[in-house]
């Protein structure tokens, strides 16, 4: 099964140049089944980003761009009265996908971005009472502009704490940014890939992560995490037991793409920063800084 990760983590890297870490954490929280937000600047390749996941995942994919005015209806559907048998009868909305690209999230209002919730914790959305299945696998890639930018609706703490994970995408170095202003079209390589891995055998790999062993010494290097974060003077707030649960998942499907049938603490540790980073609230920004007060000063034991 990792041999089938590796061919499909090789292709990615050939779209998404010098990105390899980044590319890695999004396959890992596609895999512990979880929603990713994919936070920069426009322009860094976070649509392709996305577009090259749901090609090599084979998966059925939509992008929904979200705008200040787009409504809950444009994105889940509604019920139309059909005139021929006196009824209303729903009409799926582009929801109705096994990968949605929300792009540009946080330009749309907070009434418009809760139409999510429900959909992202439980795979299903209920409209005018009744509730509607979504398929499977079903994942969210969200993309947003940074907040300080014109325009924008900061997502509030119950919608982030849907996404497994957020990861920032950067500048390219030097030598990718030469390839890329050298090589094929982007949009033009994605439509020349093919999937590499069905539905079906994401699933079965999604399966095999939660057989993963965990220790009890490696769960108390996990809730010394959790512990430290809600006592600490660093966070307004701690990381929540979904939280905790959330950078457990996160571990497991590390260390199965790295063939480790066990978690050890470098798992969560190299999760820790893009499962944690738009977690908790601090005077940083930056994930990796935001994280590394925990690094330095929780050990393990």
């Amino acid at each position: 099964m990792q041999n089938d990760i590796q061919q499909l983590l090789a292709v990615a890297n050939k779209v998404i140049l010098g990105k390899e870490r980044q590319i890695r954490l999004a396959v890992c929280c596609l895999l512990a089944r979880g929603h990713l937000l994919i936070e920069d600047i426009p322009g860094v390749g976070k649509t392709t980003l996305a577009h090259t996941l749901a090609k090599v995942l084979g998966l059925n994919y939509q992008r929904i761009q979200f705008t200040s005015d787009i409504l809950p209806a444009d994105i889940i559907g509604a019920s139309v009265f059909d005139a021929k048998n006196h009824e209303f009868k729903f009409h799926p909305g582009p929801l109705f996908n096994q990968m949605i690209l929300a792009d540009e999230i946080n330009r749309s209002t907070p009434k418009a971005q809760s139409a999510l919730l429900e959909a992202m914790e439980e795979h299903q959305v209920t409209v005018e009472g009744i509730t509607y299945a979504l398929p499977e696998p079903f994942f969210v890639i969200a993309t947003q502009n940074p907040s300080h930018q014109i325009g924008t609706f900061p997502l509030p703490e119950s919608q982030l704490d849907r996404f497994l994970m957020r990861i920032e995408l950067g500048y390219p170095d030097p030598k990718s940014e030469r390839l890329l202003l050298t090589g094929q079209n982007r949009h033009h390589l994605i439509e020349t890939l093919s999937a590499q891995i069905s539905p079906q055998h994401l699933q079965q790999l999604q399966q095999a992560i939660t057989k993963v062993h965990v220790s009890s010494a490696l769960l108390d290097y996990c809730q010394a995490i959790i512990n430290f974060t809600r006592q600490s003077s660093e966070y307004h707030c701690g990381l929540s037991p979904r939280a905790g649960l959330a950078l457990l998942t996160a571990a497991k499907a590390w260390a199965f793409m790295e063939q480790r049938d066990a978690v050890i603490p470098e798992d969560i540790q190299a999760v820790l920063a893009a499962v944690a980073g738009h977690r908790l609230r601090s005077g940083n920004t930056d994930s990796a800084a935001i994280v590394a007060p925990i690094l330095a000063k929780v050990s393990v034991h």
